[in-house]
């Protein structure tokens, strides 16, 4: 009796792990073809790298701003409105999300202004290695929303 009560549980307990192995996958299950949703992640991490530049930048920015070169006040800012539009689009691109397309948009057009300010000041490498980063994020949002099922 008690060994089959043990079997069911056991059975039950490898039935309920099995599917769930699925989950520790290093990327979500696939709705669609890999190489489509592999747009989505490149565009992620892309966002996700121009996210974490974008707030040290700000921080640099600070730093600078301090020392009374105002000039940084616009940069300070479009680093971290920037920061927390990336931080938002790789949230919903890496789930492959319904409004990966509206966040990305947006994100592009981020970038590209946040990458803009960085770059008039490229004689500073913190500066030009944002700047980098967001038009690199700018790029992979671009080519992500080439892949958008319209």
């Amino acid at each position: 009796m008690y060994r089959l009560q043990f079997a069911s549980i056991f059975a039950l307990a490898i039935g309920l792990a099995l599917p769930a192995a699925s989950f520790a996958a290093d990327k979500p299950a696939a709705k669609t073809s890999e190489s489509h949703e592999q747009h989505f992640w490149n565009c992620a991490d892309a966002c996700h790298n121009c996210a974490r530049m974008c707030e040290a930048c700000a921080t640099h920015c600070s730093k600078l701003l301090a020392e009374g070169k105002k000039e940084h006040l616009e940069t300070l800012q479009t680093c971290r409105d920037c920061a927390s539009i990336c931080t938002a689009a790789a949230s919903v691109t890496s789930r492959v999300g319904p409004f990966s397309g509206l966040i990305c948009k947006s994100c592009a057009e981020s970038c590209k202004r946040c990458g803009d300010a960085c770059a008039k000041h490229k004689d500073n490498p913190m500066m030009a290695r944002c700047a980098e980063a967001c038009y690199k994020c700018e790029k992979a949002c671009n080519d992500m929303l080439k892949h958008i099922d319209k």
